[in-house]
């Protein structure tokens, strides 16, 4: 069945949203437009509750927590880590530690540097990079520098392979998943990131958990991203939303397909796609 874009009928009654970010919720100037905080309120008047699912870590959630006025669980790190709105953790999954070492040391062999995410902290070899200092502006969150990670490999919750050539990502996005075969979870959550979990740490096992906290049948939650690392949530969703500047394959996971985020795509999903009518 093709991607629908005009309002149709839903086969489930959402009683939960779990909404990605980067490239969903937030404009690419990275904000929340009035459209998207009034389709927010529009869910709580229906009684319909709203969580967060992100890569980043939930440090670099709480601003959009706090704006929106969201008081579920929300999951950081990829699903690696479930916590409170409040930053109280209710569920982690951490790679091995000599996973975590294999991964890094792949990375890094091939030119993409690795950030290690360990509970709220992030950790770096250099704090001097312009990717780290965009990071920084947009999680609003200070690195910790280490001269090397030996000794940083336990309760490793996600590492992120920084690419200084995008082109080259996808190929070692492929060749670091076959090398770790079932060990880790491996994907490309933008253009120059690339995100190792636990293996059971995706987005789908994260949706599901955020529901099952809630007390919601995964069948009547609502999920909506736009990269393949939101593919997992949307194969779970009773209903699944893709934004219209998704790339085409996290499309073609979706039942229906908004508008993109440069034209208020996840306020329009939620209006049209998400809340009761008449």
């Amino acid at each position: 069945m093709m991607p629908m874009t005009a309002p149709v009928s839903r086969p489930h009654a959402v009683r939960l949203v779990v909404s990605d970010i980067d490239g969903t919720l937030i404009t690419p100037e990275r904000e929340l437009t009035p459209a998207a905080h009034k389709a927010a309120a529009d869910l709580r008047a229906a009684g319909i509750k709203l969580s967060l699912i992100s890569s980043r870590a939930p440090r670099g959630m709480m601003q959009f927590v706090r704006a929106l006025d969201i008081h579920e669980p929300i999951a950081g790190l990829n699903g690696g880590l479930i916590c409170d709105p409040d930053g109280t953790i209710r569920e982690r999954l951490s790679l091995a530690p000599a996973v975590a070492k294999q991964a890094v040391e792949f990375l890094i062999s091939h030119g993409v540097e690795p950030w290690l995410f360990i509970g709220h902290d992030w950790l770096v070899r250099r704090d001097d990079t312009p990717q780290v200092a965009h990071e920084r502006e947009v999680v609003q969150t200070t690195p910790v520098r280490v001269d090397d990670f030996a000794g940083h490999y336990e309760n490793v919750g996600k590492i992120m392979g920084v690419a200084s050539d995008p082109a080259a990502l996808p190929g070692v996005e492929r060749d670091l998943a076959n090398l770790l075969g079932g060990k880790a979870s491996v994907h490309q959550s933008s253009p120059i990131y690339l995100d190792i979990t636990h293996p059971q740490a995706n987005k789908g096992y994260a949706a599901k958990e955020l529901a099952k906290l809630l007390d919601i049948d995964i069948r009547d939650t609502a999920c909506i991203g736009d990269m393949n690392n939101d593919i997992p949530m949307l194969k779970e969703a009773g209903v699944s939303i893709a934004m219209g500047n998704a790339l085409d394959n996290v499309k073609a996971h979706a039942r229906f397909v908004t508008r993109p985020n440069t034209n208020d795509g996840w306020a329009y999903a939620i209006e049209n796609f998400v809340l009761p009518r008449p």
